[in-house]
């Protein structure tokens, strides 16, 4: 199977055009789905379930592409409720409100964006999803830590080798691909956060309460 750099490589040397180019790059993303620890990934929706049980937060936070996933997720569980007719999930895109995240950026570091909004709402046994193709962005992996240390629940959307997360989070969910393919990384993980939601709208749809 051809990563991506064949791919590149074949569709700058003419050997075939966009139509090519985008079926070989589906065929590989596909290949790299499959990579995903099916164990690790259940183990996350039971926990995004009984978040909602026990009215507990889950957070979500990334930069630059993952910023825009870890927002679109939180939409995303945001509504499962009301497409459901039932109670919903508390939830918080960390990367959502600009005035806060430029302000202390600014003031604090880049580093501090998402710990210092975490500082006065994150409780115990609350969750937070960190989404990162390196696995290694120190905001992110400063808002593992500051969870770890809440005693809350850190889930890791990570690519490449995992990176410093891997071993930080106590759930994790790699799309195992070359370092620096960041499109099929960041492709996998809104695929992923797509199939977590359906799992919880139809978990909820068949659910008493």
């Amino acid at each position: 199977m051809a990563n991506l750099e064949t791919l590149m490589g074949s569709l700058k040397t003419g050997s075939f055009g966009l139509a090519g180019f985008f079926t070989g790059y589906a065929d590989y993303l596909g290949e790299c789905l499959k990579g995903i620890d099916l164990e690790q990934l259940t183990a996350v929706g039971e926990i995004f379930l009984r978040a909602r049980t026990d009215k507990k937060t889950l957070f979500f936070a990334g930069n630059g592409g993952s910023a825009a996933t870890a927002s679109h997720f939180c939409q995303d569980v945001a509504e499962v409720g009301r497409k459901a007719g039932k109670e919903g999930f508390r939830v918080l895109s960390l990367t959502d409100n600009t005035a806060y995240v430029t302000a202390a950026g600014n003031d604090y570091g880049f580093d501090a964006i998402f710990t210092n909004q975490m500082a006065f709402l994150f409780q115990e046994n609350d969750v937070l999803v960190v989404i990162s193709a390196s696995g290694n962005s120190p905001n992110v992996v400063k808002a593992a830590q500051l969870a770890r240390e809440r005693k809350g629940i850190v889930i890791a959307l990570v690519g490449f080798d995992g990176g410093l997360l891997k071993d930080m989070a106590d759930h994790v969910l790699r799309i195992p691909t070359i370092k620096g393919e960041y499109g099929p990384v960041e492709d996998g993980h809104l695929i992923v956060a797509h199939v977590i939601t359906a799992f919880l709208t139809a978990r909820l749809q068949t659910s008493k309460t």
